[in-house]
């Protein structure tokens, strides 16, 4: 078994075609096809399911393409320590785009300063696409939630943080920094994700406790785009306070809102720790240092450690 046939039977169980696996990687279909039956003949199994629309893996080659990757994750690593003397490799870290707002200079800061010779690969997206990712053996590490799946996976829970109303001075009639209670919320236009953000179900589990129907004004799947919208115009928003790193100093206020469940815990979720690489491992514990950092020092709005 050579690691070409590994990468050859990911790229093509990824892509879902031969063809398309042989274009994006420079090879003939034919040959691509050839190592892939070699490698079913050696495993004396058949790992993908050929259809006139594409491949798709069978339960076994499910199985063989999560070992395919970390393999191939593996042997990338052994390729950049052999390099270095010291630590060094590459880590990829995944963020939400609040917590990328606070959390990825102080990482940065620290893990060149640390480990210059470990390179960060920093991913933002949704918490959902991010496990996505962890799954595919594509990420190391990423800062998640309490609320998103954890199989096969190490988690480390951090901190809670509390969420925020965040309006245009005037909106709400309370100074800024007062709490807010729910039903105060009832007639204020909200600018909020859609659906396949976890914090929209959080938001929508308090009005509801509440007995009130949110108003949503506007749906965004953006926190710049969603900040500078409420920072413009006359509508709120409810965020975590990482978020106020988005927001120009005087324009909004900030109320902390009066519901001790709406909530969200962050928690450092990464592959198994026998799958880690030592920089990935460096990095984990760089990652929870500059989170404790952050909150002992005041620079997590809202944000609790926890106990562990």
């Amino acid at each position: 078994m050579e690691l070409r046939q590994l990468r050859y039977f990911v790229r093509v169980a990824e892509l879902g075609s031969i063809g398309r696996a042989a274009r994006d990687l420079g090879v003939v279909a034919s040959a691509l096809s050839q190592q892939i039956s070699r490698l079913e003949s050696e495993l004396a199994t058949r790992l993908l399911t050929r259809s006139p629309t594409g491949v798709a893996p069978t339960p076994a080659g499910a199985a063989f393409l999560r070992q395919a990757q970390l393999t191939l994750r593996h042997a990338e690593h052994a390729v950049a320590a052999a390099r270095e003397a010291r630590l060094a490799g590459t880590v990829s870290v995944g963020f939400a785009p609040t917590t990328a707002s606070l959390l990825a200079r102080p990482l940065y800061a620290a893990m060149t300063e640390r480990y210059p010779n470990v390179r960060l690969h920093l991913v933002e997206g949704l918490s959902g696409n991010l496990g996505e990712l962890l799954n595919a053996r594509r990420l190391d590490l990423a800062v998640l939630f309490q609320n998103d799946t954890a199989q096969g996976r190490s988690v480390v829970p951090v901190l809670d943080e509390r969420l925020f109303l965040l309006a245009p001075r005037g909106m709400l009639p309370l100074p800024d920094g007062e709490p807010a209670r729910m039903e105060q919320l009832a007639g204020l236009p909200l600018a909020v994700t859609s659906k396949a953000h976890g914090l929209r179900a959080w938001v929508e589990a308090a009005f509801e406790r509440a007995g009130i129907e949110p108003w949503i004004g506007v749906e965004v799947d953006g926190l710049t785009t969603l900040m500078d919208l409420v920072q413009a115009h006359p509508i709120a928003t409810i965020q975590p306070g990482a978020a106020v790193a988005r927001v120009e100093s005087g324009v909004l206020n900030m109320h902390p809102i009066d519901d001790p469940f709406l909530f969200r815990r962050n928690q450092i979720y990464c592959i198994s720790d026998d799958e880690l690489s030592p920089a990935a491992l460096a990095a984990r514990v760089v990652l929870l240092d500059a989170m404790r950092a952050l909150v002992r020092h005041g620079g997590w709005p809202g944000a609790t450690l926890l106990d562990s």
